[in-house]
């Protein structure tokens, strides 16, 4: 595949006109081209090139703690080996494979009552990610459906509103929270990272099972992973600051649709406290490109490892 010789105005032009759509009042992004020109471009690049000796599907995983830019970054990439490279990019979150709220109230009644709340390892239905996984990869190619989850209802949607693949794609960015997560020693897993921990998981139940699914079957659903992008946040706070911010954005969208409180948000966060804190650690020798954010929520800092 022969890279496209397309003048930088153009990509420079549909990029500053996609950030300008998710610009919403004081909520702007900041110095623009010096992002592209350090960050984007040479992440784009790179993934050319991986994509070139793969020669078959590449899946490119970012991670990154809640509210790090992970959707927006997904699709800067996407415009950039689009319309630079000429790549048929598709991407999927591991949000969009939640288990139904019907699902997780089970789980929440078996096995620990914080199961009911989504996001962890163990909330996800990892059937149906590997079923999606196997039809991209399927020899004799055909159109499969990707799920999608409504976060607002903390329910999946309806089959007739998922998404249909019907090409196989060049690339697959996919994107969540705790991709390549590792999971902890028995002596970090007894001590206490927060409230949550402390008045609802008092015999490890919760966390115990969590670090399993981490340690078992969601690290089968990492080494698919060909290359992974983490977005690392100066420290854990900022994930706080940053997911509180993504709330008020939905405030601000008039959609009607039902948002946190502060000290929802507060609460909700402490479920991945622990594994986020671990990533923070882990992640940034473990992963081929390590991309810090600064506490202005602005890419600063970039390393191919």
């Amino acid at each position: 595949m022969i890279e496209k010789k397309v003048p930088f105005f153009k990509i420079k032009k549909i990029y500053l006109n996609f950030l300008k759509k998710q610009e919403k009042g004081k909520d702007i992004f900041y110095d623009k081209l010096g992002q592209l020109k350090n960050f984007y471009i040479p992440i784009c690049y790179s993934i050319y090139k991986w994509h070139l000796i793969k020669k078959k599907v590449l899946v490119i995983g970012l991670s990154g703690g809640q509210g790090s830019g992970k959707t927006t970054i997904t699709e800067i990439i996407k415009i950039i080996l689009k319309k630079k490279y000429n790549l048929n990019v598709i991407s999927f979150s591991i949000d969009d494979f939640y288990k139904t709220h019907k699902q997780r109230k089970e789980m929440s009644k078996k096995i620990h009552r914080l199961f009911l709340t989504r996001g962890v390892p163990g909330t996800h239905d990892l059937k149906l990610l590997k079923r999606c996984f196997a039809s991209l990869f399927k020899k004799n190619f055909k159109s499969f459906l990707i799920p999608k989850f409504d976060k607002s209802k903390d329910d999946r949607l309806s089959k007739n509103k998922w998404t249909k693949v019907k090409k196989r794609p060049d690339i697959l960015i996919f994107e969540g929270w705790c991709l390549g997560a590792k999971h902890q020693t028995n002596k970090k897993l007894n001590k206490i990272t927060n409230l949550l921990e402390k008045n609802y998981d008092k015999r490890l139940i919760w966390r115990t099972k969590v670090n399993n699914e981490l340690k078992k079957r969601y690290k089968k659903i990492f080494r698919i992973i060909n290359k992974l992008i983490f977005l690392e946040a100066p420290n854990f706070d900022y994930i706080y600051k940053w997911r509180l911010l993504q709330e008020k954005k939905l405030a601000k969208n008039k959609s009607g649709k039902k948002i946190m409180s502060k000290s929802q948000i507060k609460n909700f966060i402490m479920h991945y406290e622990r594994i986020t804190r671990q990533m923070l650690i882990d992640l940034k020798s473990n992963s081929n490109v390590v991309v810090k954010i600064d506490k202005r929520h602005k890419l600063s800092k970039i390393k191919f490892n």
